[in-house]
């Protein structure tokens, strides 16, 4: 097969990025091993140790519990299920901002728990007063966000914890994206800030590993074991993973990429994302468009449908919101010069946009 893989040089809208050339290698070589079979294969299930605690650490979680998953789909499809295994009722809800990821509703739809979705305040951020009112004996879980989608905003992660303590509700913590941003920033939003029970963490976003690598994780071994089942033609006796036969492909490429870049790679990568954010925020605004400020390196404006789709057709991967506002996401690929580019193209298509029709008066 001669066809090759899209270039990322006009992706602006993806949260998932080239891997790292250490983690592409590492991916490569453990392509063929499973790490759902650890009896069969030690090695890999080995490096899938080294890559939990190294999230932790990055987290602070001094013995985390976990796994590498297929993406934030799945770790957050599985929080919510231990949330409904361990709930003391039969109707369970979970509460979340209407920033939550649409994974949620998948996790709801197939494990059959109510869905509660609250509204976000004036800065894009859970209503506190909101998930207060909304939480009741019957909530198992209450969702917060580190580093939303649409506007890369954090939630109050103590507060919401705060909340789920008060109804006897885990706390989860979605941190997909944001988990290899928000440690070289003053957010409170990780397991030594709050009393975080499950974080969706994902190497292969920020983290610079090979597609796929997600992550779980949770404070305790306890948590993990509501997930569990047995195994019995395995040399291990249970599995607490949703999916079986798993490539070691993104165990390694994780542990690979961590290895290559925590913390300095990764806090040198931070400060050149947000710059770049803050550098497109600011030429945006300064050609007259309302712009989200980029508190983490996401960028949301409000540009017209027509300048828009005219930007899509010139080959730009964009993306909008909800609301329908631009969105770019300022990934490891995304240079100064590709968004230079991006905005010269804006330009052309403003005066295009200003000419006067032949025959007007």
């Amino acid at each position: 097969m001669q066809i090759e893989p899209q270039a990322f040089d006009r992706v602006l809208s993806s949260m998932c990025t080239e891997p790292h050339p250490v983690a592409r290698e590492a991916a490569e070589r453990f392509l063929a091993t499973n790490p759902g079979d650890p009896g069969t294969y030690p090695t890999i299930t080995a490096l899938e140790d080294d890559a939990v605690a190294m999230l932790g650490e990055i987290t602070g979680l001094e013995e985390p519990a976990g796994y590498i998953a297929s993406g934030g789909t799945e770790a957050n499809i599985q929080a919510v299920r231990i949330a409904r295994e361990r709930a003391e009722t039969r109707t369970p809800n979970v509460v979340m901002p209407e920033s939550g990821h649409f994974s949620f509703q998948k996790a709801a739809d197939v494990l059959g728990v109510d869905l509660r979705i609250v509204p976000t305040d004036d800065s894009f951020r859970a209503d506190l007063e909101a998930v207060r009112a909304c939480v009741d004996e019957q909530t198992a879980m209450v969702v917060g966000v580190a580093g939303t989608t649409e506007y890369g905003r954090v939630d109050p992660i103590s507060e919401l914890g705060d909340i789920a303590a008060s109804v006897g509700a885990m706390l989860h913590v979605d941190a997909a994206w944001g988990g290899f941003v928000l440690p070289f920033t003053d957010h409170e939003w990780h397991f030594g800030h709050a009393p975080v029970d499950t974080m969706t963490i994902d190497p292969h976003k920020m983290g610079q590993a090979a597609v796929p690598a997600g992550g779980l994780l949770a404070r305790s071994d306890d948590l993990l074991d509501a997930l569990a089942v047995d195994t019995p033609y395995l040399e291990s006796t249970s599995q607490a993973t949703l999916t079986g036969t798993r490539s070691g492909a993104g165990v390694a490429s994780a542990v690979a990429a961590m290895r290559e870049l925590w913390p300095e790679g990764y806090r040198e990568q931070y400060v050149r994302a947000q710059h770049n954010a803050e550098w497109l925020a600011d030429a945006l605004e300064k050609r007259g468009y309302d712009v989200v400020e980029p508190t983490l390196p996401l960028v949301a404006a409000d540009l017209p449908r027509s300048t828009f789709d005219a930007l899509r057709a010139d080959g730009w991967r964009i993306s909008r919101t909800a609301t329908g506002e631009l969105r770019v996401v300022c990934m490891p690929h995304v240079t100064r010069e590709m968004l230079a580019s991006f905005i010269s193209d804006l330009d052309r298509l403003e005066v295009r946009a200003s000419a006067p029709v032949m025959g007007d008066d």
